[in-house]
């Protein structure tokens, strides 16, 4: 790495991130079907860590990608358009991304916790929010802003859903075992059922809205019915107290329990997913199998019920005498519920979504836990029809956390070892090379000189050689009786050593022998040369560059280094309170640094063994570390998540860069030096490369210190309003908000100021930094700069004369920018709710007040005025435009006639057939 003098500090190169890969889908998030340039069936949404992942199922490849930052993705649910993707993320953020431009729309910062639960309204207006602070919020995608927050359930929300037959209702369910119906405009609750026992995990509606489908801890499946509150409606066996309780409420319609579905899995309830039309319902527990059922229409489950009806009374009626007449509320769950064959996997289903086409072809795409995707097909037409694998995503990651990685000596390639397999990667593509099963548990790998081969250590102690070409295993050798920990090649390149669980450290010579099945033909084997026996478990095996000494780290939280020619001991190094689980010596062997399950990082003198430096590197276990070639800084990793940068000569940390969701297992450091790539138990791959751009140590600590300053918010994290106790915006506090709030303040005092010296002379620096000519464009520049889910939060941080002195420029800003009448309207009517009363009690602000209405009212109908008549113009205009192409006002009459002369022709081509074969 190059270095240079700036000043007296000294300066770096920073490292920044390439990409993550290896992660397929997430088991913590949800899938979904999306439509893609109007294809359906083909294209899913999954979550991929702390990105989305938009896959084409045909081919296998990510089509697109969405990102945020270091949060974990938790639910993700198109908008019903499929123009928008809400992803709701682990810290309570839920942000809308546009399809079409990748980036993100807008934010809403909705809970204090991870988003449970996400769905959009039957227009793609509104998106409710379920959390695990036990909250649920509707937020205004159109005003990119909270409507309520709705409290009421103890426990963590499980599923969210608007109901389509009645405006404005939202069925929620929790852990409480509670589900509640709520009334978006009242904010209120008007109707719980508290039927169940255990945690409710999801509810569906169904056959729009006629059923409510609800999936708890036990195995069988509640069905309500959900009827108008009507005389007509009501059943025909009930009591005269149910009744009551049914006419004494305020819920327009009624839900009553009709009975249950049984689930043929074991386990609670993981998921119940239902079709866009709601037609079709999937559930899965926690076995490797998903349960289908399909709800009739009325129709079809009145001709089933006749059926049924015409059976049991065969032996009261002949054929000829006419049967009694079928009354609709005689339809039972049998009648109305079919179940479709279950679908089989192989793996355990973490998430799944359906999609129903029009050739009545169902589709059902799941993620499983080991890190894949499959798609399934089930045709509804077919009777008895047994659902088909049509594609599946799984080549691309490991199906388990990767454990360890390493870099080829020409920098192009990446080994990483994993439960069961070892996967070849290519650094510049992030693509997988080749996927060799191990049949065995990887805890170390290493490139053999030439990058031809990989030497793959296994838990069971035993060694493989595996051919990169050929992509196969060339021999298993019985290595040590325990874990192979360590593989590190020697400093000639004609050997390796590997330290493992069974107290030996055992030396190896590559050779090359015949190979059995073609003797002309020379393989790669390993020799055994030597063997350094211990009192103690090895951990980590490291040769100094020189030659000269070997150094083994024991379970007794002792480092000794031995002489490597004659194995006799040299140094021993101590001083660690847990044991050592990785180190690594500089590249001149000046220097050897050791990493510990204590959290600490010690770096030692080879020549004395003394410890120059002990630091407190990360918050959890020391996983890994390594020198960069040719320099004495180095990178470690921890069970923390964190992937840190040091110098080992003037003992600072460098950089953090972002590191892993979970834990961090491994790292390794391309040969140049000039890449770094680790693993973690999120599943990923994180590789990161040096770039040309200077880092100074001082500008880095600043920045990390701000970083920390931010994350804490200055003003606590409740919102409170004297004399509103029990305020709840559908909003929490964030960073943004607070300096939204520091920004209307200054730009009041600024104003004032300016105002005072007659409005004259040069403006402020700040107004010339918003582009402002005067006080009114620069206070409307400040407030539409305020991301509309922070603005409620930063006005509510403003003091009671702040928002008087801001009222009191309303009528002004009225008149004069009539192009932000949106705007003001939102800021007044919000400071109007929430200080109504010191507003009111304010004597001085009453003329102000007057004026505001009298403003605002002119205002808002000029605005309502020209927003009409552009309406009806552009509809004129439109009338015009299809008066002179022809007949396009009839287009969907055209379309149902179109298709029913398909149908025809279909049918008298069938006709045509039939008359043939009889012939």
């Amino acid at each position: 790495m190059t270095q240079g003098k700036m000043g007296l500090t000294k300066q770096y190169l920073a490292y920044k991130p390439v990409s993550s890969f290896n992660i397929i889908a997430s088991s913590r998030a949800n899938i979904s079907f999306i439509s893609v340039n109007n294809v359906d069936g083909r294209y899913v949404v999954v979550a991929a860590a702390e990105k989305v992942i938009v896959w084409n199922m045909r081919i296998g490849e990510k089509v697109a990608e969405f990102t945020r930052d270091k949060q974990e993705v938790t639910f993700l649910r198109a908008s019903p358009d499929h123009k928008h993707l809400a992803v709701g993320y682990s810290d309570g953020v839920v942000e809308m991304f546009s399809f079409e431009s990748k980036q993100s729309v807008c934010s809403f910062a909705a809970h204090r916790s991870a988003v449970s639960a996400l769905n959009f309204d039957l227009l793609g207006l509104k998106l409710a929010s379920g959390g695990l602070d036990n909250d649920v919020v509707v937020s205004d995608v159109v005003a990119q802003t909270g409507k309520c927050r709705l409290t009421g359930h103890s426990a963590p929300i499980t599923q969210v859903c608007f109901m389509q037959r009645y405006h404005d209702v939202i069925v929620t369910s929790s852990k409480d075992t509670q589900i509640k119906f709520w009334n978006v405009e009242t904010h209120c609750c008007f109707k719980t059922i508290v039927d169940h026992r255990t945690e409710v995990w999801g509810i569906v509606l169904m056959r729009n809205d006629d059923f409510l489908v609800c999936g708890s801890a036990d195995t069988q499946l509640s069905v309500y019915r959900i009827a108008p509150n009507t005389d007509e409606s009501k059943p025909i066996q009930a009591t005269e107290d149910q009744l009551l309780v049914e006419e004494s409420t305020v819920s327009p319609f009624r839900c009553t329990a009709i009975g249950s579905i049984q689930r043929a899995g074991y386990g609670r309830t993981i998921n119940l997913v239902a079709d866009g039309n709601g037609q079709v319902l999937g559930c899965h527990g926690t076995d490797k199998q998903i349960e289908l059922f399909y709800f009739a229409p009325v129709d079809e489950a009145v001709k089933k019920l006749t059926k049924r009806m015409k059976k049991l009374n065969a032996k009261k009626f002949n054929e000829t005498e006419t049967q009694p007449e079928v009354d609709v509320r005689q339809l039972s769950l049998t009648d109305e519920i079919k179940r479709l064959s279950p679908i089989l996997t192989s793996d355990k289903v973490k998430s799944f979504d359906l999609l129903l086409g029009s050739r009545s072809e169902l589709r059902i795409c799941c993620t499983f836990l080991k890190n894949f995707i499959e798609l399934f097909s089930l045709d509804m037409d077919v009777k008895k029809a047994e659902p088909v694998s049509l594609h599946s995503i799984h080549k691309q990651g490991h199906p388990s956390e990767a454990r360890t990685v390493s870099f080829s000596s020409d920098n192009l390639a990446i080994a990483s070892g994993s439960a069961e397999s070892l996967k070849l990667w290519n650094r510049s593509s992030q693509t997988v090379l080749r996927t060799i099963d191990t049949s065995g548990y990887v805890v170390s790998t290493c490139f053999v000189p030439g990058d031809r081969h990989v030497l793959v250590g296994l838990k069971s102690g035993e060694l493989l050689i595996v051919d990169i070409v050929a992509g196969e295993e060339l021999e298993r050798i019985e290595a040590h009786e325990k874990e192979v920990w360590s593989i590190v090649l020697t400093p000639d390149m004609h050997g390796c050593v590997t330290g493992g669980g069974d107290m030996t450290v055992k030396f190896w010579s590559f050779e090359l022998i015949a190979n059995p099945e073609r003797p002309d033909l020379k393989v790669l084997s390993l020799l055994h040369k030597n063997t350094l026996k211990l009192e103690e478990t090895v951990l980590c095996v490291r040769i100094s560059s020189n030659g000269k000494y070997i150094a083994v780290a024991l379970l007794d939280t002792t480092v000794k280094i031995f002489f490597l020619d004659s194995l006799k001991f040299y140094l021993s190094l101590y001083g660690h309170k847990l044991p050592v689980l990785t180190m690594d010596i500089s590249y001149d062997s000046s220097l050897i640094v050791t990493g510990s399950a204590d959290r600490t990082i010690k770096i030692w003198g080879m020549d004395f063994g003394d410890c120059h430096r002990s630091l407190l590197a990360h918050d959890n276990t020391v996983t890994a570390l390594q020198f960069i070639p040719n320099t004495h800084m180095f990178f470690s990793c921890g069970k923390d998540g964190k992937l840190k940068q040091w110098d080992a000569d003037n003992f600072q940390k460098i950089v953090t860069l972002p590191g892993h969701l979970g834990e961090a297992h491994a790292l390794a450091i391309s040969p140049n030096g000039k890449y770094v790539v680790s693993c973690g138990s999120d599943r990923t791959l994180r590789l990161f490369h040096r770039t040309d751009e200077p880092l100074v140590l001082q500008d880095v600590q600043e920045e990390e210190r701000e970083e920390l300053e931010n994350a804490t918010l200055a003003t606590g994290e409740e919102s409170a309003v004297p004399g509103l106790p029990g305020l709840q915006l559908p909003s929490k506090k964030t960073i943004g908000s607070e300096k939204g709030a520091e920004n209307i303040l200054e730009c009041l005092e600024v104003s004032k100021q300016y105002e005072e010296e007659g409005a004259k002379g040069p403006l402020p620096p700040l107004m010339f930094a918003y582009s402002a000519t005067n006080t009114d464009d620069f206070l409307l520049t400040v407030l539409s700069r305020i991301r509309a889910s922070d603005l409620e939060e930063s006005l509510l941080l403003l003091p009671f004369a702040a928002v008087c002195e801001l009222l009191e420029r309303i009528p002004k800003l009225t008149i004069t920018r009539k192009d932000q009448t949106e705007l003001i309207c939102k800021v007044v009517l919000f400071l109007f709710r929430v200080h109504q009363k010191p507003i009111v009690s304010n004597q001085v602000l009453l003329p102000v007040i007057q004026k505001i209405i009298h403003t605002l009212q002119e205002a808002i109908c000029e605005l309502r005025d020209m927003i009409g008549m552009n309406f009806h113009a552009s509809q004129m205009l439109q009338r015009e435009l299809e008066e002179n192409d022809g007949c396009v006002l009839f287009r969907d009459a055209t379309k149902l006639r179109v298709q029913r002369d398909r149908r025809r022709k279909r049918r008298e081509a069938s006709k045509r057939i039939l008359v043939n074969i009889t012939k």
